[in-house]
């Protein structure tokens, strides 16, 4: 694989946490987004093991990728990927159990993560294995970033607690508080996102413009 200039980790690190975010600019990831922000704890979670599968994908695929012929290169990608996913769940189900059967089938759906997969793909193949695991923790930062405001407006408007504390005390516990049942349902997760993708792209225009050195989708 061709070496090209390679960004600073500044750049890649947290241009992704807003003018190039993974969700509200790119548009990826969005199904685990809706299925996972119900409460902090599973939404914090989901962040990491993503960010933690996304920056050390990066750095295996980075450091083997002139090793790989580019007819098997997509198998390599998801073997490199499957491996860590399979070693991020098994380190929720010894230390986290509980939350490890909240999220259920979507620890594993990380292997198939559009972001995950996109940065193997269009940037850790192109960049040195430093700068691609900090390409790799910044959109998995970017992420992560979007999955805990939902989570927080859901939880916190939708149950009264936050990380699982009681903040607002319900009228169902003896307060004052009126819980919006509709943010505890999924649809609420989609109408958030949507606005979040809206806010960025009406009120921020001048950051949604593609970094010089992004892949472009073409190249995907």
């Amino acid at each position: 694989m061709s070496e090209t200039k390679a960004p600073t980790w500044k750049e890649v690190l947290v241009d992704p946490l807003i003018a190039n975010n993974p969700v509200m600019v790119q548009v990826l990831g969005i199904c685990s987004s809706l299925a996972v922000t119900s409460s902090m704890k599973t939404a914090f979670v989901m962040g990491l093991s993503v960010t933690c599968v996304c920056g050390f994908s990066n750095l295996a695929v980075s450091w083997v990728r002139n090793y790989i012929p580019s007819s098997v290169r997509i198998i390599a990608q998801m073997t490199i990927i499957a491996s860590l996913v399979i070693l991020v769940d098994q380190v929720l189900k010894a230390f986290a159990y509980d939350l490890s059967k909240q999220l259920s089938v979507y620890v594993g759906l990380i292997i198939t993560n559009c972001i995950v997969m996109g940065r193997t793909e269009g940037f850790a193949l192109k960049y040195p294995p430093v700068t691609s695991f900090f390409d790799g923790i910044g959109n998995g930062l970017g992420y992560m970033l979007v999955l805990c405001i939902i989570a927080t407006i859901r939880e916190l408007f939708g149950s009264g607690s936050w990380f699982g504390i009681t903040i607002m005390q319900t009228i169902n516990n003896g307060g004052w508080y009126n819980p919006c049942g509709l943010l505890v349902m999924p649809p609420s997760g989609f109408f958030l996102i949507g606005l979040l993708i809206w806010l960025v792209k009406i009120y921020r225009k001048d950051l949604i413009e593609q970094p010089e050195y992004e892949t472009h989708r073409e190249d995907y």
